[in-house]
């Protein structure tokens, strides 16, 4: 008669046990991986979503390099207490294009991926130059040398090449126009209409007050106003926004 074969016998063979393991991790390793070489993204299409224009790509470095990102996070979580406050739970569609995303849930400071709009660029300015002149208890340190330091975008069309590479959809004409665009957004009275037919809802005003330079709070802002306003979250709770 056979011998039978139990979990006890797989116990007391170590041979047998490791066999069975490696058996037991090889299928479970193929049921996770496999999956990931035949679909082509997790990330869902949403409409309204599109790649940074050239200053709100300049405004997000901006963000980055001044440490932002370690107070506010731009994640918005689906409890009801913070959708209650900041606005609609992100999409991990959002942040398609970000390259690093900034989701996170460490905040000294209010979440901001819902921001634009919310403020104005006056409210921006005075915030950035004294930021308890508007939060008396913010712990917020001050930035007044934005409105005073001019942009360097002498390379702004090499960064949205770095980011093509990354997977932003940038075409040529949207990299050969780089400069062009970026002086139109932040200049009063541009022609914006090549601007806005690649970047529809990009926010273009002089932001600063001051119209004869384009400075680093141009571009902050110019990035801060546009969080949150690409997607229509009233016809996403009743329509299907996969395009």
């Amino acid at each position: 008669m056979a011998k039978k074969f139990t979990h006890a016998t797989i116990e007391k063979n170590s041979i047998l046990l490791l066999v069975l393991t490696l058996v037991v991790v090889a299928i479970g390793g193929l049921v996770e991986i496999v999956p990931t070489f035949l679909i082509k993204s997790t990330i869902e299409d949403v409409k309204g979503v599109r790649p940074y224009s050239p200053l709100e790509v300049a405004g997000r470095n901006i963000y980055i390099r001044e440490g932002c990102y370690s107070c506010h996070s731009q994640m918005i979580r689906s409890l009801r207490s913070e959708v209650e406050r900041y606005g609609h739970y992100s999409l991990a569609a959002e942040s398609k294009y970000d390259h690093p995303f900034q989701w996170g849930s460490k905040r000294t400071g209010p979440d901001l991926a819902r921001v634009g709009g919310k403020y104005s660029d006056e409210w921006h300015l005075l915030h950035m130059e004294d930021p308890r002149a508007v939060v008396p208890e913010s712990v917020m340190p001050g930035y007044p040398f934005l409105a005073q330091t001019p942009l360097d975008y002498s390379q702004i069309e090499g960064g949205l090449k770095a980011l093509a590479l990354a997977g932003v959809p940038y075409s040529d004409e949207d990299i050969e126009n780089a400069k062009a665009d970026l002086e139109a957004q932040a200049t009063p009275d541009a022609d914006t209409d090549g601007l806005l037919q690649r970047y529809p809802k990009a926010v273009a005003r002089d932001f600063d007050g001051n119209p004869a330079m384009i400075s680093e709070f141009d571009a902050l802002v110019a990035y801060m106003q546009m969080l949150g306003t690409l997607v229509d979250f009233n016809a996403y709770e009743n329509a299907d926004f996969k395009q």
